[in-house]
């Protein structure tokens, strides 16, 4: 995963928007994990969003990373939410052990 298939942006409200685009697979897996850990642990905002409007396929591993992530969100006072996944990367997500009440369908973010 290059910069150009993974946006990530601070909003106004202090909240980081991580937006992987196109299909994360095994071998951006590794790049995820590092801007994931690296935004929760250093830089510690209120909330912290995984925006996968823009993905069609999620690595087994990478859905694992992202439960893990809000794993370690707690334990560090971050909130951490996934953003408007299909209903079978939803699906994928909680079977990886993503709480249900983190994934959220919103608008689609611009």
């Amino acid at each position: 995963m290059d910069v150009s298939t993974l946006e990530v942006r601070t909003e106004p409200d202090g909240t980081v928007v991580i937006r992987p685009r196109g299909v994360v697979g095994e071998a951006d897996v590794v790049h995820l994990q590092q801007v994931l850990v690296r935004t929760v642990r250093k830089v510690r905002p209120s909330r912290l969003v995984l925006d996968l409007t823009d993905v069609f396929r999620l690595d087994p591993i990478a859905a694992g990373t992202m439960s893990a992530v809000c794993g370690l969100g707690d334990d560090h006072g971050v909130a951490v939410f996934v953003h408007n996944p299909s209903e079978h990367i939803a699906d994928q997500l909680s079977t990886a052990g993503v709480p249900v009440q983190r994934l959220r369908r919103t608008a689609a973010m611009a």
